[in-house]
Order: C-alpha cells, then structure tokens, then sequence
C-alpha cells in the first residue's frame, strides 16, 4: 500500500527524480528557486536583490533612488563621529572625507573615504578606526574603500568643523566656491590689508615685491594685469582676530598645515592650508 505522503512526492518530482518547485524535501523543508525564499535551519535569506537577514541582524541594501536606508543612516553616522587622527578635534564627518555607508548584503558593509591628498598617511589609521567602531556595533565584515574622484577640498569641512578649528587655535582654511581649475599663483607670505608684500619699499618709493609700482601687475593683484585670481584674504589670527600675520613655514605639524605669526598678538599659530 503507497501512502499519500509518498504519492505527493512522486507527483512533485521531475523526470530525472528532482523535486519540482515547491516539492517537500525528505527532511520536510520547501525549496523554492527563481530568487525567491529559502528556509535553511531557521534563518531566512531573500536573494535578488532584496533584504537579507541572518543571526538576528538586517542588512538593507541602498534603495534604487540612491536614498540611505535607515541602517546606513546609523551606520553613517557612527562611522563619521570617528575623529580625524591627525585633527582630533573634528570627526571624519566634520572634515568631509566620509562620502558614503552602505549595506552590500548580510552583515557586509562599505565605507567610502576620500583622503585630503593622495598618499595621505592618516587614511590607513582613519580606515582602523572605521572597522572597529562598526565591528562594536555587530557588523562582522567591513570593507573601507579609498577614491580620488571626486577629489576633497577644504570647502568639504563643515561650518562646525571651521568652528571647532577657529576655537582649538588653528586659522581656518579660507572658503572657495570657484569651480572647475584653480588658478595657482606665488603671493605674498604677509596678508596685512593694505600694505605691500614683504614690507619692503624700493628706490623708487613703491613696493620691491609685488607692490603698485611693480611693472606689469595691477596694483595688489599677484596674477599681473591678465591674471584671474583676486587677492587672497587675509589669514586671520585665531587668538585675537588680528588680519596683522605673517607666514613662518608652509609646513607645520602635518602636510595639511602652515605655520604662521600675528604681528598683533606675537602668537604663532596653525593655519588650515586651503586645497
């Protein structure tokens, strides 16, 4: 005598003895194929581009209209409150070198930095201090991932982060909204209004450097009479807001730093370098 049981399978079976879809398996489980759902030991995984869970967690993957889902928002944000590790006193979010979180699949994510400048050192300890903060929060596999396109500037910091900059005595960088090719150009190393670079005078009267009487430059202008870049504003102090500074070394503590005096105060100071 054939049981019921026996005949059902029979029935969902192929030629070949496979089961067809939606056929038992011996061990009563459903297979079902064509990207839909699989029971396996408890835990369910949805292939196809939809949500995947394991061990309790949800991994969301971004949504087509390039929105953060919620877990990519919260991961975000921990990944950008990460301080930088050589400006502590801004997180990775503050400075603007975190482009993007997002959820690859079950516990799998990818952060994506790009760095002040090409070979920056502080990008192997920012990557370190990404996985084990997101790593603390249950995700097992993170990835960190590095790009140079589109290339970071200073008008990536954050007004909070100029803020924090300013009150930690460190001149913030000078905002820049031209777009496109930067013009570059050799200026004066004193930014006092009105006088002349280097402080100097010629015979002449006017300025030996870059002054109103130097022929073939507008007066103040560092481009000469064709030149398209304006004057640099001045690098103010940080401790007493004087305009009054000088230029000691164009390289302080770290690449990204110059290092500069207040003829006001006498104070040395930091200043933020503007890329």
């Amino acid at each position: 005598m054939v049981s019921r049981s026996h005949t059902e399978g029979i029935r969902h079976a192929h030629a070949d003895g496979t089961p067809q879809e939606g056929a038992p398996t011996a061990d009563g489980r459903t297979t079902e194929t064509g990207g839909q759902q699989a029971e396996t030991g408890g835990r369910t995984a949805k292939t196809g581009g939809r949500t995947a869970e394991a061990g309790g967690r949800t991994g969301v993957p971004a949504r087509p209209d390039g929105a953060a889902t919620a877990l990519e928002a919260e991961l975000h944000r921990l990944a950008g409150a990460v301080p930088d590790p050589e400006l502590p006193v801004l997180s990775l979010e503050e400075l603007g070198v975190l482009r993007s979180v997002q959820v690859l699949g079950p516990d799998r994510v990818e952060v994506v930095l790009t760095p002040t400048y090409t070979g920056c050192p502080a990008v192997e300890t920012m990557a370190t201090d990404i996985e084990r903060v997101l790593h603390a929060h249950g995700i097992p596999q993170v990835s960190v991932r590095r790009v140079l396109s589109p290339p970071w500037t200073t008008d990536d910091i954050s007004q909070e982060g100029l803020r924090k900059l300013r009150e930690s005595g460190i001149a913030p960088p000078r905002t820049r909204h031209a777009a496109g090719p930067v013009p570059v150009s050799l200026g004066p190393t004193r930014t006092r209004p009105g006088s002349s670079a280097g402080g100097g005078s010629s015979a002449g009267g006017g300025s030996s450097a870059g002054g109103a009487s130097a022929p073939g430059r507008r007066p103040g202008h560092p481009c000469g009479p064709h030149g398209t870049a304006a004057v640099p504003k001045a690098v103010r102090c940080p401790h007493c807001g004087s305009a009054d500074t000088e230029l000691l070394s164009r390289f302080s503590s770290t690449a990204c730093k110059a290092l500069r005096r207040c003829l006001a105060c006498r104070e040395p100071f930091d200043h933020f370098k503007e890329l």
